[in-house]
């Protein structure tokens, strides 16, 4: 299995913090963001290899943390060329290009590169490996302390399949779960990557491509307990400092 860490986001949201340092390497307890992603990551035992994708204006700042940075997995940084919001590939593209340029045809592991969270990763790819034809979404439930605008709003029937995905909706719909920017894809399942983007749809959103995918594909869910910081503001950043 290999893992993709999509970190080539400016944080316009973020400025003045990331006007000079790209958002993952931002610190939380003394530790860049970035590095409590990939501690989590090298616990999954079937994970070999970890890429991550930055925009060519912090391309040198992950290269130095990545020299500098002992894991048992061999980690990958990967320039996607881009360098400002305005050129920027997009989530899906920036997928597509480690996918595609490294010829990988493994079970995929996504993660977003502005998460924090406490919990383990093994049961939701443990869940994931018994539906492995399918792809698997992390949600977390927030109990109504959400602004659904922020997400990805998910909702599930009872055997745990996803029956709705909004991406970032002006209501909530019946949703009630949050996509994490957490994905199980397996290997059979990459080409559909390449079909979203024939059809121009939405490629800055990764959310924008699951929603596409829950319509036309079975899509199943698992709900984390225990703490998740989605970074994406400065009140975020700073109640993931003070709380974390």
């Amino acid at each position: 299995m290999k893992s993709i860490i999509l970190a080539a986001g400016y944080g316009t949201r973020l400025y003045p913090l990331t006007k000079d340092r790209a958002k993952p390497l931002l610190p939380v307890r003394g530790k860049p963001i970035i590095e409590y992603i990939v501690r989590k990551i090298e616990h999954i035992e079937q994970v070999d290899e970890i890429f991550i994708v930055s925009n060519h204006r912090f391309y040198a700042q992950f290269k130095e943390w990545a020299d500098n940075f002992v894991s048992n997995v061999p980690i990958h940084i990967i320039d996607d060329g881009s360098t400002n919001p305005n050129n920027r590939l997009g989530a899906i593209k920036d997928l597509a290009l480690v996918i595609d340029g490294y010829n990988i045809h493994d079970d995929i592991l996504i993660a977003g590169g502005d998460n924090i969270f406490s919990f383990s990763l093994k049961e939701f790819i443990d869940s994931a490996k018994m539906r492995s034809e399918h792809t698997y979404i992390g949600l977390f439930n927030m109990n109504g302390k959400l602004k659904a605008k922020k997400y990805g709003m998910v909702a599930l029937d009872r055997q745990g399949k996803v029956s709705a995905f909004y991406e970032k909706p002006e209501k909530l719909n019946g949703a009630n779960l949050v996509s994490m920017c957490l994905y199980y894809l397996p290997k059979e399942k990459a080409n559909r990557i390449q079909q979203y983007i024939d059809q121009n749809l939405d490629l800055d959103q990764i959310g924008s491509y699951f929603q596409w995918l829950v319509e036309n594909d079975s899509v199943y869910g698992h709900v984390f307990d225990g703490e998740w910081f989605d970074i994406g503001d400065i009140e975020s950043y700073t109640e993931a400092v003070c709380s974390f």
